[in-house]
């Protein structure tokens, strides 16, 4: 996924860390190779590459995962969309460089949402798409990739743990002290590395979705690398950062970068109606405004 993963828990004297770290290697690199852009023979890029109509047999993970991201699509009117691929690449976010020709293409296309057009079968563990349309889950997989780190933690008897994967974390019980799992909100600065706030965490997960580390320039000004579905470019006007807490850190990643494009106006009244706990920053100039909802989860 082109970043690190990490697994903190602590053990007892004589535990054997490294039949751990070996089967957390092979669940994360088991997702990467189901739903990487990056890897031409990936399970996701096969179902891109398919033609309409056309029934595509999938592993079960990468159905679970198109589930979701299709159910948060729907619940978020479309600002959450994993048929992005084509802009996300021809803006340079992908495996490839910007293509001025494929930007022009992603931004004047009629675009109709993923959960409109792509069909799942779950019984057969297949899918199809009625049209054309590739498809990227980069603001979904890595959050299921750290629930899969906590599910093989389980697997070895271990309930207190803090996994991650990039800026995508998920928190299991407490430290041995009984206290939380304290995580940092980071500052949404370009040039600096400082925390904004400090969360403390049990059982949840977290994720970030922020426009100050990737992007690319276009006219001197700096375009975020998550896309707006309506326009087919990257975000303009978006919240310097969103962060999301959910049971799983799947929901909380998809859930994130929805937010992202909804924007604090229209997202927070959804959030409020989901149940969703979110923090927004924001910045204009030196002034900053943050607003978080404690009341509530949402159910997945």
């Amino acid at each position: 996924m082109g970043t690190r993963w990490s697994a903190l828990f602590h053990a007892p004297a004589g535990f054997e860390p490294e039949p751990v770290r070996v089967a957390m290697t092979a669940a994360v690199t088991e997702v990467d190779a189901q739903m990487s852009t990056w890897k031409p023979d990936s399970d996701l890029n096969r179902l891109s590459a398919a033609g309409p109509g056309e029934w595509v047999s999938l592993p079960p993970a990468l159905m679970d995962v198109l589930a979701a991201g299709l159910e948060v699509g729907r619940a978020s009117g479309g600002a959450f969309d994993i048929g992005m691929a084509d802009a996300v690449s021809a803006w340079g976010f992908g495996p490839s460089p910007a293509d001025e020709a494929g930007i022009r293409a992603a931004r004047t296309k009629p675009r109709r949402p993923a959960h409109e057009i792509l069909e799942l079968d779950p019984a057969n563990a297949r899918a199809r798409k009625s049209q054309a349309m590739a498809f990227d889950l980069n603001g979904i997989a890595k959050g299921y990739g750290v629930d899969r780190l906590a599910e093989i933690a389980r697997a070895f008897g271990i309930a207190d743990a803090l996994l991650s994967i990039d800026g995508e974390l998920r928190a299991t019980g407490t430290q041995p002290d009984g206290s939380a799992w304290t995580v940092a909100v980071e500052e949404p600065d370009t040039k600096r590395r400082a925390a904004h706030s400090i969360l403390e965490l049990t059982d949840i997960a977290v994720a970030t979705s922020g426009n100050y580390r990737h992007w690319v320039e276009v006219g001197g000004r700096r375009l975020s690398h998550t896309m707006d579905p309506g326009r087919g470019m990257p975000l303009l006007n978006a919240p310097a950062s969103v962060t999301v807490l959910a049971e799983t850190c799947m929901m909380a990643d998809a859930w994130a970068t929805a937010m992202m494009v909804l924007g604090r106006e229209r997202g927070l009244p959804l959030a409020r109606s989901l149940g969703l706990s979110v923090l927004f920053i924001d910045r204009s100039s030196s002034v900053e405004a943050a607003e978080c909802l404690k009341d509530g989860l949402p159910n997945k």
